[in-house]
């Protein structure tokens, strides 16, 4: 019998070459110059001191040209330095915790169910299904209104819990940077679904007394993407407005949004939605270097809204009874899929390291050139960050994100810990899901994080921070009293 050929992917570690060829890629220019410099180095020991002295000797300098490179240097480096945008810091961020007594375990929201849907039985066993297979878990919160049997979803109720939120977030904020109200320059508060008059920014400005010439912003109808937006327009405000704090509130208030009607595309957000709310504190302060937590990187929005289907995949309408409800498509993580697609084509160029993306050109080529059929080269994202913040949307979303990112289970942990323990708390989960990681004490310095949000419109949009210092584990925040109990094992199914 003809010798039997050992087996290379045994007998060769396959992960180490893989290993070589990303350092040789990433450091070509490192390894190409240590030679040249080394000959140039050997060429000038060999010509002896009075050879190198001869050699300066016979250089002629001249004033006029000593002059005119002195200020040429100078014009470069000043023009570099005042075109060069300027540094956006994350000082801290603080997260609402809700209040134990807004829990909403399983037994209580289908006891609700049932009897607010009384004469609908199959819509109750529907929200159960969902529920059942959520990912969330039993210390959930909804507002005190909708813990009422009808609930009772009025304005004074709504503006009550966006107070709750809102002041509770920004109060934590303040005692944990020291920040003194008057020294805000610049606040933006986003809320999807409420949108009152005054405004939500107006309201903060009332409550802390802050400056009459602030400059102030409020974004609603955004979806759960608005504050990946809302850090982009505080970080542009920031490269105009010099020596500036910035505060950005992300809420989604649920009172006046929770669907009493019988469609099930639109009983969907009920089992998901929760009680939450952040707020971060920016600063382009030099001042702020030291203490602060992060530096942003990168923001890159993709935007899907010219397309029909996916303008409306997330929609906001009247059901056949006319009751107001949040309509969700059943291609909306097709429709998802494709927003990440085209964030992470624009993202990829800027993050990854030389080796995943001549890897990608390589596959991209040969796919146009030789075989179509050829499987697209998935760029390997773990190579680019250490943590990855993907918006606990629900389970399929985070599902479907790891399997077209190929991340681990231990990438995906913060987001599907953060859904089981508070829900989808809109636009804020991605600083819960943050607040896990540095609960967890595993934020070192150096460190890169990757925020992916989804929101109606239809919107994927990323933000990228590198972390300025290794992060103590917090005492306090929403995961101080929870925290040893994570990571937990979440079920398939969820039998109730």
């Amino acid at each position: 019998m003809p010798p039997i050929l050992p087996d290379f992917s045994n007998s060769v570690k396959l992960k180490y070459v893989k290993l070589g060829y990303q350092y040789l890629v990433n450091h070509i220019i490192t390894l190409t110059l240590i030679p040249i410099m080394a000959g140039i180095l050997i060429e000038i020991l060999r010509l002896g001191p009075r050879e190198i002295a001869n050699l300066w000797r016979s250089l002629h300098f001249d004033l006029v040209q000593i002059l005119c490179s002195a200020f040429l240097i100078i014009f470069v480096a000043t023009v570099y330095f005042m075109s060069k945008p300027r540094t956006v810091f994350l000082v801290d961020y603080a997260c609402y915790k809700p209040p134990v007594t807004c829990r909403v375990p399983f037994s209580t929201f289908m006891e609700h169910s049932r009897l607010i849907l009384k004469n609908n039985p199959k819509s109750v066993e529907f929200q159960m299904r969902i529920l059942e297979r959520s990912g969330l878990g039993e210390e959930t919160c909804l507002p005190p209104a909708i813990h009422y049997i009808p609930p009772t979803p009025t304005m004074e109720a709504a503006r009550g819990e966006a107070e709750l939120v809102i002041f509770s977030a920004m109060d934590s904020l303040l005692s944990k940077t020291g920040l003194k109200p008057k020294d805000i320059d610049i606040l933006i508060v986003n809320c999807s679904l409420f949108s009152p008059t005054p405004s939500l920014s107006a309201m903060v400005i009332n409550k802390y007394k802050l400056r009459s010439n602030i400059k102030s912003f409020n974004l609603s109808g955004m979806g759960c993407s608005a504050g990946v937006i809302s850090i982009d327009l505080a970080r542009d405000l920031l490269q105009v407005h010099p020596n500036s704090n910035a505060v950005v509130i992300s809420t989604e208030i649920i009172t006046p949004n929770y669907y009493q009607g019988n469609e099930r595309a639109m009983l969907l957000p009920n089992c998901l939605f929760r009680m939450g709310g952040a707020a971060i504190l920016l600063s382009n302060r030099r001042s702020e270097r030291r203490r602060a937590k992060y530096r942003l990187v990168h923001v890159v929005r993709t935007h899907k809204g010219a397309d029909d289907k996916a303008y409306r995949c997330v929609f906001e309408e009247e059901d056949k009874e006319g009751k107001v409800g949040i309509s969700l498509s059943k291609d909306l993580m097709a429709i998802a899929g494709e927003a990440l697609k085209s964030n992470i084509t624009t993202i990829g160029p800027l993050v990854l390291p030389a080796s995943e993306q001549l890897l990608f050109l390589m596959s991209l080529i040969g796919r146009k050139i030789f075989n179509p059929k050829w499987k697209p080269y998935i760029p390997d994202f773990k190579q680019a960050f250490e943590h990855f913040c993907i918006h606990a949307g629900g389970r399929a979303v985070i599902d479907e994100l790891q399997k077209n990112l190929q991340l681990s289970a231990e990438h995906c942990e913060a987001s599907r810990m953060t859904l089981h323990r508070f829900g989808n708390t809109s636009s804020s989960s991605l600083w819960y899901e943050l607040g896990y990681i540095e609960a967890k004490g595993r934020m070192k310095k150096g460190d890169r994080i990757w925020q992916i949000a989804f929101g109606s419109g239809f919107k994927c949009n990323s933000a990228v921070w590198k972390c300025n210092r290794t992060i103590k584990t917090p005492s306090d925040g929403p995961w101080a009293d929870c925290i040893d109990r994570y990571p937990v094992h979440i079920p398939e199914v969820v039998k109730l």
